[in-house]
């Protein structure tokens, strides 16, 4: 009886999807503003937007020495630069949940875009540091929101049975931006004033505001929600703290005060802040979407890939450039064929997931990602550019197979209403997971480093293996996870009368 139950749930979650695709698209019929539109134009303006979004997080990593010169600071001075993004970004995302459902879609998102192109018009005209930093923090505020808001209209505007390949273009950008980002501003800051790197950033996302005028429709719906204020200062102090702690522990050491005091902060007021939305009528963030078991096994496996792809962009360049004799230039060209199969890969396994699940390709993948992990547990002093830069590839090769599919089969468990929740939480867990990930790996890597003095280079690449062990162990259980997933093949319901109407089966 239990499993009969279980599995009608599906059923009823696939006809209220049903039901409320249907009420999107002949709302979106109705607009007054504007015939409907190409779902695959919309894409394209969201996708242009996640670009500069998450090119705007890497670009100024290599861009830090110019700023040391150019407003006279200290290299700890500059790095809140990169410092200040992660954390307002990281704050912001659990509140779009709350912004989703209480303005309309083409205002937050106008106010995203907006906020982003204007913190980047002054972080580019800029005459002092902290006013740089002003508007980085705005920057980020505006891309808080976007990455949350652009996956909740794709699920609102695809099918179920389309989203696998819309999730995989979109997926495409998060791969291949990061991976671009410090190669480009290296060079440009080499050849042009650092303002450049904003100056090149604004047009895009001008012209994508301009686009998205005349083409995005209110696709969510609003229902107005009242603001608990409360949780949004546990939210920050909570995620702020957590993501603070976790950027530090690898530089300061995980002892140190400046490490202590934000975790301990931040799970505290973490209790207080679950405890609050459990208690809410209309929480900011309903957690109650993790008592979907599908759901929030997809979203840890999420943030298990997510770790294992951080620790290979981190731990990599580290061991190139301190260790084995590479350039700078040099460890990014290495990263690159990687970031390009995995661009070009998330699109065609969005396909395939759109006809078969998640269930296989993320075995598949987490295979290819653990095995490779373990590759990278032999390095030397001589190992050649061409070993790591064609293991990474494949690695990547795996990491697209699971990362897009396993978020899309998570969010494809819940009933629409409670997409923005979804999405505002696996957004926020894959950005803890990318600073706990890099916390943990970097802390290994040092802390397990032979004294060089006695051992010389080896001394220290002895870390570097035993991270990639941790890594590519936290992989292989993401391995055994993935032989759980159920229930994550969406198809169409061949008797509906609407052949774009979306029904997942159980299978």
């Amino acid at each position: 009886m239990a499993s009969e139950i279980t599995g009608s749930i599906p059923t009823v979650e696939a006809r209220y999807n049903n039901a409320q695709y249907e009420h999107t698209k002949v709302k979106h019929e109705k607009s007054p503003r504007t015939k409907p539109v190409n779902r695959n134009v919309v894409l394209a303006v969201l996708v242009s937007g996640a670009f500069v979004v998450i090119l705007n997080q890497t670009l100024m990593n290599t861009a830090l020495p110019a700023l040391m010169d150019y407003f006279d600071i200290t290299a700890n001075s500059a790095q809140w630069v990169t410092t200040i993004f992660m954390l307002v970004n990281g704050i912001m995302i659990p509140v779009t949940a709350f912004l989703i459902q209480k303005f309309s879609t083409r205002s937050l998102f106008f106010a995203a875009m907006g906020l982003f192109s204007l913190g980047t018009l002054l972080a580019m005209l800029a005459p002092t540091f902290p006013v740089l930093i002003a508007g980085r923090v705005i920057q980020a505020a505006g891309g808080g929101i976007i990455m949350p808001l652009m996956q909740t209209i794709l699920f609102a505007i695809f099918p179920m049975d389309k989203r696998g390949q819309a999730m995989g273009t979109f997926g495409l950008v998060i791969s291949f931006a990061p991976a671009i980002g410090p190669s480009m501003s290296g060079w440009v800051v080499e050849h042009f004033p650092w303002q450049t790197l904003f100056m090149i950033m604004l047009p895009i996302a001008i012209i994508d505001m301009i686009i998205a005028y005349f083409i995005l429709n209110n696709v969510t719906e609003s229902t107005n929600p009242r603001l608990d204020a409360l949780s949004v200062v546990l939210s920050t102090f909570a995620f702020g703290g957590m993501l603070f702690g976790f950027s530090n522990a690898g530089s300061a050491g995980w002892g140190s005060a400046e490490v202590l005091v934000p975790l301990i902060v931040g799970f505290i007021t973490l209790g207080f802040f679950i405890w609050r939305q459990l208690i809410l009528k209309d929480p900011m963030l309903d957690l109650r979407v993790l008592k979907n078991p599908m759901f929030t096994l997809n979203t840890v496996l999420g943030m298990a890939v997510f770790i294992a792809m951080i620790g290979g962009m981190i731990i990599l360049p580290l061991y190139m450039q301190n260790m084995a004799g590479f350039t700078a230039t040099e460890s990014g060209l290495m990263l690159l064929p990687g970031a390009v199969i995995m661009g070009l890969m998330s699109p065609l396994t969005g396909r395939v997931f759109d006809r078969y699940g998640a269930k296989w390709l993320a075995i598949m993948g987490f295979g290819l990602l653990t095995v490779t992990t373990y590759m990278f547990t032999v390095l030397t002093p001589d190992t050649t550019f061409t070993y790591l830069a064609v293991v990474n590839a494949i690695r990547m090769f795996g990491t697209a197979m699971v990362i897009m599919p396993v978020t899309t089969a998570a969010l494809n468990q819940l009933p629409q209403r409670m997409i923005p929740h979804g999405t505002a939480l696996n957004n926020t867990m894959r950005q803890v997971a990318a600073s706990v990930g890099t916390a943990v790996l970097v802390t290994v890597m040092t802390g397990t480093a032979l004294d060089p003095a006695v051992h010389g280079n080896e001394g220290l690449i002895h870390g570097v293996n035993i991270a990639f062990i941790v890594a590519g162990s936290i992989a292989f259980l993401g391995l055994i996870g993935a032989c759980f997933i159920r229930g994550s093949r969406p198809v169409l319901k061949e008797s509906s009368k609407d052949a774009n109407a979306p029904q997942e089966t159980n299978s």
